[in-house]
C-alpha cells in the first residue's frame, strides 16, 4: 500500500522526530511505499533532506497522481485520515487508524 503525506504535515507544528518515528513505523513494519505530495518538491525536500526525513520516504508526487491512503490536513480524497500535525500525542493514534484503514482497504 502507498502512504501519501501532504506536504503540510512535514511543517511544524509537526514535530519532526514525529514524523520520522510515523514514516519509519510505516515503512519498516507495515511495508508501505511512504510518498510526499507536494507542489513545491524541490522546497520541501531541501528541507526534509538534511534532516534525516528522507530515510523512508520513497519519492514525492504531485497532488492526485498516486493512489493511496492519505495522510492530510483535510478530506481531499476517499481514503484519506485528517489530522492538523504529527505530534507525540498522535504519532500512536495516526499510526492505529492507517492500520486500520489497511484492514478496510
Amino acid at each position: 500500500m502507498t502512504l501519501i503525506i501532504r506536504d503540510q504535515l512535514v511543517n511544524p507544528p509537526t514535530w519532526f522526530a514525529s514524523f520520522r518515528d510515523l514514516t519509519l513505523y510505516c515503512h519498516i513494519f507495515l511495508r508501505d511505499d511512504v510518498v510526499i505530495e507536494s507542489d513545491d518538491i524541490d522546497t520541501y525536500y531541501r528541507w526534509i533532506k538534511p534532516r534525516g526525513g528522507m530515510d523512508f520516504i520513497e519519492d514525492f508526487v504531485r497532488p492526485g497522481a498516486e493512489d493511496g491512503l492519505h495522510l492530510d490536513t483535510e478530506y481531499n480524497y476517499p481514503l484519506t485520515i485528517v489530522t492538523d500535525r504529527i505530534a507525540p500525542e498522535n504519532v500512536q493514534g495516526l499510526i492505529h487508524r492507517i492500520r486500520a484503514w489497511r484492514g478496510a482497504a
